[in-house]
């Protein structure tokens, strides 16, 4: 996650718009391939190996942030005891699941850009007009095209590809696109997202990863260490579970600095100056 890999992502954002000016056609065209004009319908929706690869992709995403998950819910529930994972690693992972697959996608570009989803649009048998990628305000009320939240999770990878030893970084990289781009290769089969959608999906994450692992771990005044942040976690949660504690009788003890990250409850943990 250095400048060269936000250099390259710019450089195909500009390639990607070049292109859409010069051949605004593409999304239908490619949609075209996969629609049958017979039965009217994307038939590989309803074929039952592309569904299962399509479920399998996302529990393959979400397998590798499950560990984060856990050990961010254990350390919430009991503060008084050291975090499964490192804190920036737990950090860095769910905070970019839940930008990229979350709110970015599903709470923000899908519920208000409005673009229908290609099984929807009257060339398709659907009830609503094409709307380009660029362009919002769509006849789609909700949950719609753009952009696609499952290719964006398969390109979440990126996030654990890029705490990859560096020897294995490059194809660790190069799994992550591979994954993202054939989870949205089977969206755009099934009708259920244009290549844009897709395209875009990738680019975002990338880029908001790429923020994400800035503020954490690059950046000199914003950069944290796993100890501080496991000790923020615990000082939020340390009076809810000592009064949970003393419902149930118990008198929870002062966590010890060396398993608690230096736990303090007068001390305020700031960022590396």
């Amino acid at each position: 996650m250095n400048r060269a890999g936000l250099l390259i992502a710019l450089a195909l954002s500009l390639v990607f718009v070049v292109l859409y000016l010069i051949r605004p056609e593409l999304d239908m065209r490619i949609a075209a391939a996969f629609y049958d004009a017979v039965t009217r319908t994307f038939p590989l929706r309803s074929d039952l190996v592309a569904g299962i690869a399509r479920e399998t992709a996302m529990i393959i995403a979400w397998s590798i942030c499950t560990p984060a998950i856990v050990s961010l819910l254990v350390k919430l529930v009991r503060p008084d005891r050291p975090m499964l994972l490192r804190g920036r690693t737990v950090a860095y992972l769910v905070i970019t699941m839940v930008l990229t697959a979350g709110i970015v996608t599903n709470l923000t570009f899908k519920s208000y850009w409005g673009r229908p989803r290609p099984a929807a649009v009257v060339e398709f048998n659907g009830p609503w007009q094409f709307q380009p990628w660029w362009q919002p305000g769509g006849e789609c009320p909700r949950n719609c095209s753009f952009f696609s939240g499952e290719a964006a999770t398969a390109f979440w990878t990126y996030a654990p590809a890029s705490l990859a030893p560096p020897a294995w970084r490059a194809l660790a990289y190069t799994g992550a696109t591979l994954f993202g781009l054939a989870t949205g290769a089977l969206r755009v089969s099934f009708g259920g997202h244009f290549v844009s959608d897709v395209v875009v999906a990738g680019l975002v994450t990338f880029v908001l990863i790429w923020l994400v692992h800035g503020f954490i771990y690059r950046w000199p005044r914003t950069r944290t260490t796993d100890e501080r942040i496991e000790a923020l976690l615990t000082r939020l949660m340390w009076p809810l579970y000592t009064r949970s504690q003393k419902l149930l009788g118990r008198k929870p003890a002062r966590p010890d600095p060396d398993k608690a990250s230096g736990f303090s409850p007068t001390k305020i943990y700031m960022s590396d100056p």
